[in-house]
């Protein structure tokens, strides 16, 4: 019988389920912004438009350092679902142990890399000169925390594989509340500008890591964490690089469309940076909430994957898509309707609002279009395939994003023709998708009622 936080997810009606675990997840992702979103709304109020755009800068260029290693946990996650939906106790403990020690060291990586380059990649961006040193010392603090943050994304996930989203959600939950607190003592008690949002969000960081491993430390499940037992399984190692890697690769090269959109905005200006990075800010909690179907897809899909449950998996694919379209349009047509009201609490800059609206309008009115395009991606990795939507990613949304930018944009430079690259590239992935989603799919379920076809005749025959 699973526990109360877990969820069995091959058996019983599925859309309860989904909901069940879609919705703290939705709620968790919505915390962990917050943590930036704390960021830049305290050094927008009361640090000055400069300071809001050096926090807003750094956001496309560390997500295209880190995609790389969280694509990992992706894989750790995909994996813990499968073992977990063929209950193989012994491949979760050693895929647990594997992932923490794993995320340990990927963070450490990630500090050194995150310092080192900091400043001449904000440089080649573009960046401003009246906004990269505090862009520099932002990034430079935030990476700092990256162990703490590959830790807790790596932990989560193998809570959330087997189904359980709350814990995670009370941990963030906790962590947040830390960081708001921490965000306006060092910034309004202390003076400390971009160094104090910085320090807030990677304490809070620290705060959920710890929490998320004392979690699996206590457990008396499969998924018990001994920290004297931490080891590379390289079995496990293998199989995790072999999905999660191409995850991560996509993260990574993807982000490089984004940073050049980033660059591209930086060209009109500091006021329209500190726009679009409210705005992105406010794109960032619609994507998060989608992107809970994208994890909902991969988790209910693999499960059934190890459990062999062949027709349960287009019902999971279609309840996922309908799911996130009707979030999509209702968060996104929200975003964009009360589009003034949420940019004032991060700037009161007539200007500033103005840039904001500008992008709201084009991005996040069709933002369910991103959110069936992951949720689509999320479905054929959790059949096991991680290098074809890889593939398709970049070639389909970032192969075309480029494109546009060097073609279209470069011929009418405005942020119009800039942001219209988003929704654009967003529906030519999500049909590329769903086409490469039923393929897949089928050559999976021929091969596993085949296997089953043969231990049948097998066991007549013993007989």
């Amino acid at each position: 019988m699973p526990r109360s936080y877990e969820i069995d997810m091959c058996t019983g009606p599925l859309l309860p389920k989904v909901l069940r675990f879609t919705i703290p997840l939705m709620l968790s992702g919505i915390l962990q912004l917050l943590f930036n979103a704390a960021d830049i709304i305290v050094v927008g109020q009361f640090t000055g438009s400069q300071a809001m755009a050096a926090v807003g800068s750094t956001g496309a260029l560390n997500n295209l350092i880190v995609n790389i290693f969280l694509g990992l946990s992706i894989g750790s996650s995909v994996l813990m679902a499968r073992y977990y939906g063929a209950k193989e106790e012994r491949n979760i403990d050693e895929l647990v142990h594997t992932s923490v020690l794993l995320s340990l060291i990927s963070g450490s990586v990630l500090v050194v890399i995150g310092i080192a380059l900091a400043r001449p990649l904000l440089a080649l961006m573009g960046t401003p000169a009246d906004v990269i040193d505090q862009a520099v010392l932002y990034m430079r603090i935030i990476f700092l925390g990256m162990p703490a943050m590959l830790t807790y994304d790596f932990g989560a996930g193998i809570l959330r594989a087997i189904g359980d989203t709350r814990r995670p959600l009370a941990f963030l939950f906790a962590a947040g509340i830390i960081n708001v607190f921490l965000n306006l003592l060092f910034v309004l008690g202390f003076s400390m500008g971009v160094a104090g949002v910085a320090i807030a969000t990677i304490v809070s960081q620290y705060i959920s890591a710890s929490l998320v491993l004392l979690c699996l430390i206590r457990s008396d499940a499969a998924y018990h964490l001994d920290a004297r037992r931490l080891r590379i399984c390289r079995q496990k190692l293998f199989q995790i690089i072999r999905i999660g890697l191409p995850a991560g690769i996509q993260g990574a090269v993807f982000n490089i469309s984004n940073v050049l959109i980033q660059s591209s905005v930086n060209t009109f200006g500091s006021i329209a940076m500190a726009g679009n990075t409210a705005a992105s800010n406010i794109e960032g909690f619609v994507y998060t909430a989608m992107n809970s179907l994208y994890q909902a897809s991969t988790s209910f899909t693999s499960q059934n994957v190890g459990a062999r449950n062949t027709e349960r998996i287009t019902r999971i694919f279609f309840c996922c898509l309908g799911i996130v379209l009707a979030v999509g349009v209702v968060m996104g047509g929200s975003a964009v309707l009360f589009g003034p009201q949420l940019l004032g609490i991060y700037t009161a800059d007539p200007d500033v609002i103005s840039y904001g609206l500008e992008r709201l309008r084009v991005v996040c009115m069709l933002y369910f279009l991103c959110g069936l395009m992951d949720t689509a991606c999320g479905s054929i990795r959790g059949l096991g395939y991680s290098i074809a939507p890889t593939l398709v990613t970049l070639i389909g949304a970032c192969g075309l994003r480029i494109v546009w930018i060097y073609t279209l944009f470069a011929s009418e430079h405005t942020l119009f023709m800039l942001y219209l690259s988003y929704p654009v590239s967003w529906a030519v992935t999500f049909i590329a998708h769903a086409i490469c989603f039923f393929i897949f799919y089928r050559a999976w379920r021929d091969r596993t009622t085949g296997r089953h076809r043969i231990a049948r005749i097998s066991l007549h025959s013993s007989h």
